[in-house]
């Protein structure tokens, strides 16, 4: 029971510790001063949410997120968040691969084997199925996970900052609702697609609990460090790497990398989302599923979605801000539904 939540609980990470969160761009655009309890009750609006969607599930033996949506908003809403979910997914990993194009050009490689460096894992991932994904979670968010507080406690440590110290300034916590609106979409996808693969609900509470516990911590301690250089943030692209100016140049490299596999891992988060509700339609394999939708997602690479984004983005704000509302009053209204 216990490797299973972990692996559940690497799936959820592994969904939420995409690029933006990892560079801290993320982070610091919805927090930054006056954001503990506001990370508090994102961490447990989180795991509340989490729990939800892996119940219901695991309950209904779910392989693609539709029976979680009709529960959730009901059966009319559920066709417009279906085209959305499919577009947000579609559109967000696209953005992935063509930010692995950009990484490599960085390090004056072609920007194609940038795509095809992160589109064969993409697929090869999923020729063991649900399996691959977990193995491959496995194996990179300890990676990630570790590199980032690695640098993180290491600057903290260096430059003596206090993590209690703006404890007494706890004006931002309403921030705490966007910021967990933001990261529900994906992760009604992929944790709708696994519920016939969960053997015992301990399952659950172990990878929400523990899901909730990492996200929390690593975002109350990067946060910290982003308002030890707030006045520095503005000259760099990715916060990240302001935290890296007084390391050798060969941390830059590991970083980079780390980043890399953060995007890699929202990308495949993405793929399993989309071909497990594909699924439903077309009888093949999954990682046959995910040639097919990386072969129709590479010519897009090659296009700015910051037009799409910016009408979207706003449009899907506001839908998360409900989805999150209903995931979250859900035990409730189910409760006196069955009283």
């Amino acid at each position: 029971m216990w490797g299973a939540g972990i692996k559940w609980m690497f799936l959820i990470v592994g969904t939420m510790i995409g690029a933006g969160y990892a560079s801290g761009r993320e982070l610091w655009q919805f927090f930054g001063h006056g954001s503990g309890l506001a990370i508090l009750l994102f961490s447990i609006m989180f795991a509340i949410c989490c729990y939800v969607i892996l119940n219901i599930s695991y309950e209904s033996g779910g392989t693609h997120y539709i029976p979680v949506l009709q529960l959730v908003v009901g059966k009319k809403l559920t066709s417009l968040y279906d085209i959305l979910i499919l577009f947000y997914l579609f559109s967000t990993t696209v953005i992935m691969m063509a930010g692995s194009g950009a990484t490599w050009q960085a390090f004056h490689f072609s920007y194609w084997w940038g795509i095809i460096a992160v589109a064969l894992p993409l697929i090869m991932a999923f020729i063991w199925d649900i399996k691959g994904i977990l193995s491959m979670n496995t194996f990179i968010l300890p990676l990630l996970i570790g590199g980032l507080l690695y640098v993180l406690i290491s600057f903290i440590m260096q430059q003596d900052i206090s993590l209690v110290s703006h404890l007494d300034e706890q004006f931002n916590w309403s921030s705490a609702f966007p910021f967990t609106a933001l990261n529900i979409m994906p992760l009604v996808a992929v944790l709708g697609a696994v519920g016939n693969h969960i053997k015992h609900k301990g399952e659950i509470w172990i990878a929400c609990v523990g899901s909730a516990i990492i996200l929390g911590s690593i975002s109350f301690i990067y946060n910290n460090g982003l308002i030890h250089l707030s006045e520095e943030i503005l000259l760099y692209e990715i916060p990240l790497f302001a935290f890296l100016k007084e390391y050798p140049y060969n941390m830059f490299i590991i970083m980079s990398i780390l980043l890399w596999l953060a995007l890699f891992t929202t990308a495949l988060s993405g793929t399993l989302g989309i071909i497990t509700r594909m699924q439903q339609f077309f009888s093949l394999p999954l990682w046959k599923l995910a040639f097919i939708t990386i072969i129709i997602m590479i010519p897009f690479t090659g296009f700015g979605f910051s037009t799409l984004i910016e009408y979207l983005y706003p449009l899907y704000g506001l839908l998360n801000l409900y989805l999150l509302s209903a995931l979250l009053l859900y035990p409730i209204v189910n409760k006196h539904k069955n009283m």
